[in-house]
């Protein structure tokens, strides 16, 4: 047995190993980690390598300058190309561009644009510091490959993958091409604006010349463009546009290309800007909308939306819309100076089928759909509704007279508004609802609205889809407070379809060709009023057509099929807004600047009308409006409101919320019969009158 205690050189020297071990983890460890950082090295070298034969060799991908945006109709027929292939996209060689535009360029969005890899950071953040400063954006982060890579191959998505997929193009492109390539490319595909994309056709858009014309103050101006397209167009913000100018300018000259005596000149010098071009396609007023809510509603990007790749189904009809313009062209050519709006929606959906904002678009792109005017009588629909939700029925009559209302104005002071018919007549007599309705007397309007509360009338109106602005005065009743035709088809829509508030809408979807998703939308409905009262108050507003004392009756034979509708008219302003089941149109005549109508010209809006709806319900079948099952039928004798008997000389059939009927028979024709309801009910089947009847006029209805 070995003693457990040994010295040094003894057989027991070999039990020293298990000692030294703890001495040799250090050198392994070590050498773990230089394998490690080999193999980190090696594969950081490869992934280089392979990451930089990337960028040389990997192509770019597709970009969709050459495939132009379209919208087009419900058919898919093409209205338009927002950027016309052959002409908003112009190249020009960059030794054809005057080298004001190159250093205006390089001073405002990249100075240090031949020092850089594509990537300038201390540009960034010498941007962020000066906007930070001036308290506004005054200079671009991106460089101009960025920007190239941005209008190229992306959207204007502010998102992380974007941002990453930007980084890689800008890094390919700097790779593949030389400084004088890529800004050569960036002056032919910037956004300018106005649908124009690239130096050559932004010179023709805004100067009407080549761009190697362009003077060193169009070139500033130019230059300041692609900032903000929208902010500083200068066809509608000249002020904007000639800061930036100045701002360009001033770049400029602390950068050295011109001498700041050479920008002050150029400041000053006066602009002689080219027309505004009438854009090419059917529909102008319409697409110009559509572009619009594009733009404000949709969240499309303009870059976006005129760089190519979007097509977009609209909800225009090509047939009406045809039946539209020659509806207008038609009554309008002799009154070239009157102004017309047409705007024509399915009551049912909210889709716009015709629009015509103006006579002539090249004359005025102005659309007057959104024009907010005085829609005069035309409002009066707003006050019966809220009536007849405030105990007024058909048998409502009130007194057709000269009559004064006092009311408290903003101040809360009294004050005295006395109403006047057209013409100051009256009937001096009791009339009817549907009477003063069709005959459009403005007593009856104006009383009921301060019997019913203006607010409750205001409240009403907006809740059917007015939005602008309304003051509870007696004169609300009479339509004086403006909105425009687009505001007045919503409101007047729950009327047609049953008591549903709809939002009208141009776009049924967005097909995104280089991202390959398609956005579609759906109406949006809201049950907003009860609909027994949207069918009576229908049925009454069919007598402004039908009824020979109707202010619509002049155009009854031009369009028979079951409508309802109600005139409008002011000094300045003469209105016909109709529907049937399927379609409502708004028709709109004036002058943009309140002049006076003359008496023919304030007679136009409803033969438009007319005829427009003739032409669009061509192929659409016959329908009228269906009664639900809240309302009732009673025949009543019109100058009482009492349920007529079989002595009453006028029957007339309306309807009633249940529950509000008359229950008492007429007093002025009683009935010499016990139960006065038998004769009627005999007549209603027979046909009614005997020959006595006729002969005397008996039993005679409307």
């Amino acid at each position: 047995m070995k003693s457990s205690h040994f010295e040094p050189g003894t057989d027991g020297e070999t039990e020293l190993i298990p000692a030294r071990r703890p001495q040799e983890k250090p050198q392994k460890k070590r050498l773990w980690l230089w394998r490690a950082a080999s193999i980190f090295l090696m594969s950081t070298i490869a992934f280089g390598a392979f990451f930089y034969l990337y960028l040389r060799y990997a192509d770019l991908p597709p970009n969709d300058i050459a495939n132009t945006s379209k919208l087009v109709a419900a058919d898919n027929t093409v209205l338009t190309d927002l950027v016309d292939g052959g002409e908003n996209r112009l190249k020009v060689s960059l030794h054809d561009i005057p080298r004001s535009v190159v250093d205006a360029t390089i001073s405002v969005e990249d100075q240090q644009f031949y020092n850089h890899g594509g990537f300038n950071p201390a540009g960034i953040a010498r941007a962020l510091w000066v906007d930070i400063k001036s308290g506004q954006a005054l200079e671009g982060g991106s460089t101009i490959t960025q920007q190239l890579a941005k209008n190229l191959y992306l959207t204007q998505d502010k998102t992380i993958q974007r941002k990453l997929q930007e980084a890689l193009h800008t890094l390919q492109l700097e790779m593949n091409y030389t400084k004088e390539e890529i800004l050569e490319q960036y002056l032919n595909v910037i956004y300018y604006g106005q649908g124009a994309y690239g130096i050559e056709m932004a010179a023709q858009t805004y100067f009407d010349k080549p761009s190697k014309d362009l003077t060193l103050a169009e070139a500033a101006l130019l230059a300041g463009i692609p900032k903000g397209p929208n902010i500083y167009n200068p066809f509608f913000h000249f002020d904007a546009a000639k800061e930036r100018q100045r701002i360009v300018l001033n770049l400029m000259a602390q950068e050295g290309k011109i001498t700041q005596e050479e920008a002050d000149q150029a400041f000053q010098e006066e602009l002689k800007f080219a027309a505004l071009k009438t854009p090419k396609g059917r529909a102008p007023y319409f697409t110009d909308y559509v572009s619009y809510q594009l733009k404000q509603v949709y969240g499309v990007a303009e870059e976006d939306l005129y760089r190519g790749g979007l097509k977009i189904q609209t909800t225009l009809d090509p047939s009406m819309q045809k039946a539209a313009e020659d509806a207008v062209a038609a009554h309008l050519k002799n009154h070239p100076d009157v102004q017309v709006s047409l705007i024509s929606i399915d009551p049912n959906t909210g889709e716009i089928k015709a629009m015509v904002g103006g006579q002539n678009y090249a004359e005025s792109s102005y659309n007057r759909t959104l024009a907010k005017r005085q829609p005069g009588s035309a409002f009066k629909p707003f006050v019966y509704l809220a009536a007849l939700n405030n105990n007024y029925t058909p048998s409502t009559r009130i007194k057709s007279e000269k009559t004064t209302f006092t009311y408290d104005d903003d101040k809360g002071e009294p004050k005295e508004y006395e109403v006047h018919n057209f013409n100051n007549i009256y009937a001096e007599d009791y009339l009817s609802f549907r009477d003063a309705i069709a005959r459009s007397d403005n007593v009856f309007a104006v009383t009921t609205n301060m019997d019913v509360g203006p607010e409750r009338v205001i409240t009403t109106a907006k809740a059917l889809g007015i939005s602008s602005p309304m003051k509870p005065y007696p004169s609300l009743a009479l339509g004086v407070f403006p909105a425009s035709p687009l505001e007045m088809v919503r409101a007047y829509a729950p009327l047609a379809n049953g008591g549903h508030k709809i939002e009208p809408y141009a776009i049924r979807s967005i097909e995104d060709t280089y991202l390959e998703e398609v956005k579609t939308f759906q109406p949006q409905k809201e049950q907003v009023i009860d609909p027994g009262a949207a069918f009576i108050l229908t049925d009454m507003m069919k007598s402004v057509l039908t009824d020979p004392y109707g202010t619509g009756y002049r155009i009854h034979d031009g369009f028979s099929r079951p409508a309802a509708g109600k005139t409008g008219t002011t000094d300045t302003d003469a209105w016909m807004i109709g529907y049937t089941p399927q379609l409502l149109t708004a028709v709109w005549i004036g002058y943009d600047k309140d002049r006076l109508l003359s008496a023919t010209e304030s007679h136009l809006a409803a033969p438009i009308w007319a005829d427009f709806m003739n032409e669009a319900h061509k192929n659409l079948p016959e329908k009228n409006f269906a009664a639900p099952s809240n309302v009732v039928e009673s025949f009543i004798d019109p100058t009482t409101g009492q349920l007529a008997t079989e002595n009453c000389p006028v029957k007339r059939r309306e309807y009633y919320l249940v529950g509000t009927e008359p229950t008492d028979w007429c007093e002025e024709h009683p009935s010499m019969n016990k139960n006065p309801v038998d004769k009627l009910e005999q007549e209603a089947k027979t046909g009614g009158r005997t020959f006595w009847d006729w002969l005397t006029g008996r039993g005679k209805g409307e």
